[in-house]
């Protein structure tokens, strides 16, 4: 038998060449380069600006001396604002949640709720921070009010459109295997829709803190972003960008923790 027709015969599959194995770098360098170009670009600025008495972007080193000396302050601004921040989210969690399922499995509640979402989700809800402040009986109610408004609705929304996005061969199963139809929203759609939720969580929590800060603009006698008005009322803007980036070190602190707790209820999508 020649070469050939041995071949033919027996035809072999190819091999793919082995790959070398990644190499992933324990932590991402990029942000932190990107980090010191900006801290190089603002102390260079500051320095610049340094000889002209109060100048309204102090170098890096003055801000970081009156944030040590503001901490104490910081730290009572912190709970004062998360008493508000904390109420407000999770109430619009819960019902955020809640609705959004409800609505995306009942037909008649879908009609009720999503041309009414339509209109007022996209009201800016900065406009009712004067009225929710002359209306309720004190800055407290109403910085949570707006907070509330802020987050229940990304989350309404992007819980909806999970429940919407639940292929109907999931419910059948369901429906086969005998499951009621609360169980079939807690065992099947909830689980499905935890995705979306998600992503409605983190861009409700970030409108929460934004909308906090401006509240706290108006009426607060404490909070972070009382802190950063009132130090700017004084032209003390060492202080003013000591508070600012205090502020943003706690948004990126907490956006961070919900990220981590996606990261690890959704195991499924790792």
């Amino acid at each position: 038998m020649s070469a050939q027709q041995t071949a033919l015969d027996h035809p072999t599959t190819p091999t793919a060449e082995p790959t070398a194995p990644r190499f992933r770098l324990p932590f991402a360098w990029e942000p932190w380069a990107f980090a010191a170009v900006l801290v190089a670009i603002w102390q260079a600025i500051g320095s610049a600006l340094a000889g002209s008495g109060n100048p309204l972007l102090p170098p890096p080193l003055t801000v970081l001396q009156a944030l040590w000396d503001s901490l104490p302050e910081l730290g009572r601004g912190t709970v004062s604002s998360f008493l508000i921040l904390i109420p407000g989210f999770g109430t619009a969690l819960v019902l955020g949640v809640a609705l959004g399922l409800a609505a995306g499995t009942t037909p008649r509640l879908a009609r009720a709720f999503f041309p009414f979402a339509k209109v007022a989700a996209p009201v800016p809800p900065t406009v009712y921070i004067p009225y929710a402040i002359a209306v309720l009986p004190t800055f407290h109610l109403s910085a949570t009010f707006v907070v509330f408004v802020g987050a229940f609705w990304p989350i309404f929304q992007n819980a909806a459109a999970g429940a919407l996005a639940v292929e109907g061969r999931h419910r059948d199963n369901a429906r086969v295997l005998g499951f009621g139809r609360f169980e079939t929203l807690r065992k099947v759609i909830f689980p499905a829709a935890l995705p979306h939720i998600f992503s409605g969580m983190a861009v409700g929590l970030g409108f929460s803190f934004i909308l906090l800060t401006v509240a706290e603009l108006f009426g607060a006698n404490a909070g972070l972003g009382r802190f950063v008005q009132y130090y700017a009322d004084f032209a003390d803007y060492p202080r003013m960008v000591a508070g600012i980036l205090y502020t943003g070190a706690v948004t990126w602190a907490v956006m961070s923790l919900l990220d981590a707790l996606r990261h690890r209820a959704l195991f499924w999508l790792r």
